[in-house]
């Protein structure tokens, strides 16, 4: 059977650049793998014939041979260096072609475009623990943090290399940030020792900085903390962390927030609760209090005759703003039935007196002992 045109083979015209090539590679490539076609029988040799005219194509001198000669360019007689796919010759070239297909596949790549070289390196995320008042995050508020974190290095506008010069391409990986070990039929990949995989070098690095392009200080930014934030909340500052190595991007600042514990009030999400302590005639007659709000108001609020411990109320948008804008939350009273304490002797002799007057004043009282004795007397019997 005869051999298909290796341009058929990648679905390219003969006039396809190198790029073009090597992206129709990829893309057959992860197509046909073999690990990605178990139901179909024909997947290794189709993933063989890709991997061989890649192989072809890709290598200017034998893409020339092949254009002017064809398949008979690798038959042996036209000087064509042996059949690319085949036998042991040009392993290093197929290790390095399947290596690219490789790392699409299973993400062990990293190399990126133009020739694989990594970018500058991209600053570390910095993280910034923030305390704010209850009082704080209800209004919201403009704070002024500093940040210790490194920044640009001013005397090499960032680059690494004395008086702001660009950095070489390093020598011993020509730029691509890796290097390549061959043993027997594997490509052993590793990042660049002399350029540690930034794919150049500084010649002359700047004294200021030592050649990392940024140096350590304190940053002085401007936060603004929007009203209805709660313990936990994050806020990112985009490009505000530390500076990336020679020039790259800076990394992220994220504020988390903690809301401090408050006297007064208990925030439950939205909703606030205030535990308000009343006297035990107070909650017996009933009447009128006064209780404070969060934003520094009072409202009235009415107890009825008769109210016990535990007793809630609700005030209706007194408690905090929603983050993201909305209706605010509710504001709880809760009473606590004070009993008194330190009494005088004319104070327990009026409580006595009052406690022979109030036989029908417990309903709560009374039904629970009536249980009890019920339950003793059925214990009895």
């Amino acid at each position: 059977m005869a051999k298909r045109d290796y341009y058929d083979v990648l679905g390219i015209s003969k006039g396809a650049e190198p790029d073009e090539i090597k992206k129709a590679y990829r893309k057959k490539a992860k197509e046909l793998h073999p690990d990605r076609n178990s139901d179909n029988p024909d997947a290794e040799a189709q993933f063989k014939e890709v991997n061989e005219a890649y192989d072809a194509l890709k290598d200017p001198e034998k893409k020339a041979a092949y254009d002017r000669f064809g398949h008979a360019a690798f038959d042996g007689g036209m000087g064509g260096g042996g059949h690319p796919g085949g036998g042991f010759q040009g392993q290093g070239d197929f290790a390095s072609a399947f290596s690219d297909i490789f790392d699409d596949l299973f993400g062990m790549g990293g190399r990126g475009g133009a020739g694989g070289r990594q970018r500058a390196a991209r600053g570390a995320d910095l993280r910034y623990n923030l305390r704010v008042t209850l009082e704080d995050a209800y209004t919201g508020l403009q704070k002024t943090i500093n940040v210790p974190t490194s920044v640009a290095c001013d005397a090499c506008n960032g680059t690494g290399a004395e008086g702001g010069a660009e950095p070489t391409t390093c020598p011993t990986c020509s730029g691509m940030g890796k290097v390549r070990a061959q043993q027997g039929f594997f490509t052993i990949e590793r990042t660049c020792p002399t350029c540690s995989g930034l794919g150049q070098t500084i010649k002359n690095p700047c004294k200021s900085c030592g050649g990392q392009g940024r140096v350590e200080k304190d940053r002085a930014l401007s936060v603004n903390i929007p009203a209805g934030v709660e313990t936990g909340t994050r806020i990112r500052l985009a490009g505000e962390g530390e500076a990336g190595m020679r020039g790259g991007p800076a990394g992220d600042l994220y504020i988390f927030i903690e809301v401090t514990p408050h006297k007064i009030f208990e925030r439950d999400g939205t909703n606030l609760f205030c535990r308000v302590p009343v006297s035990m005639t107070g909650a017996a007659l009933g009447g009128d209090i006064e209780v404070p709000t969060i934003d520094g108001g009072r409202s009235r609020v009415k107890i009825p005759a008769g109210s016990q411990s535990g007793r809630q109320m609700r005030l209706r948008g007194k408690g905090m703003p929603t983050l993201r804008g909305g209706a605010a939350g509710d504001m709880f009273i809760e009473l606590a039935v004070e009993t008194p304490v330190n009494l005088t002797g004319r104070q327990k002799e009026l409580l006595r007196e009052f406690e022979a007057l109030s036989e029908d004043n417990n309903p709560e009282s009374k039904s629970f002992f009536s249980s009890v004795k019920s339950f003793w007397d059925s214990m009895k019997g």
